[in-house]
């Protein structure tokens, strides 16, 4: 079994946004937290997920409570470092969100009221059905490798349209034909 380090060596070689989850403690006061485990769940509900160490003082508030992720942009960097337990100088910005507070100028803010709460091992996973959503044009950050990035082109600076599999241009013209697939019991008898 591969100790914590390389597990979460190899983890990290998974490239995520980079979200802060919101919401209010039991004193309305605003509280948020830097997290890259996120993803969508389902699109009918509208569900997604966030996924919290249990050492983290947003799991304690995150219990059956509204809330709100909120995809940083590529400028945000001072925000994740904030809510990741290094408090810069400035106090990014709030305003109140549908659900709970969120935070102003993201790529996208996704507000939740609670769904399902599962362990997780030594984290907990917060299912949070989708209430409303908030999206911007700006690039978001990014975290892979244990550092933080920026979205760039492709080393090769063709443009993915130079590809004929180009979803820009349709995946497959009106002319194409597929034969059917074999069923894998048909595979195995052959």
């Amino acid at each position: 079994m591969p100790d914590p380090r390389s597990t979460r060596n190899a983890f990290g070689r998974f490239a995520t946004g980079v979200t802060v989850v919101t919401c209010a403690k039991d004193d309305g006061v605003p509280h948020g937290a830097t997290v890259n485990a996120f993803t969508a769940v389902s699109l009918e509900p509208a569900l997604c997920q966030v996924t919290l160490t249990r050492q983290s003082r947003a799991c304690a508030h995150l219990e059956g409570a509204p809330f709100a992720v909120n995809v940083l942009a590529a400028d945000q960097l001072d925000t994740a470092w904030h809510f990741a337990g290094r408090p810069q100088h400035l106090e990014p910005a709030w305003a109140q969100g549908p659900t709970s507070p969120v935070l102003v100028g993201t790529a996208a803010t996704i507000s939740c009221r609670p769904w399902r709460t599962y362990d997780g091992g030594d984290h907990l996973i917060v299912i949070g059905e989708v209430v409303d959503l908030a999206v911007t044009d700006a690039d978001p950050l990014l975290f892979f490798g244990g550092r933080f990035r920026e979205l760039a082109p492709p080393r090769t600076g063709v443009h993915w349209a130079a590809s004929l599999d180009s979803p820009e241009l349709g995946w497959f013209d009106a002319s194409s034909a597929f034969p059917a697939l074999r069923s894998h019991a048909s595979r195995a008898m052959s």
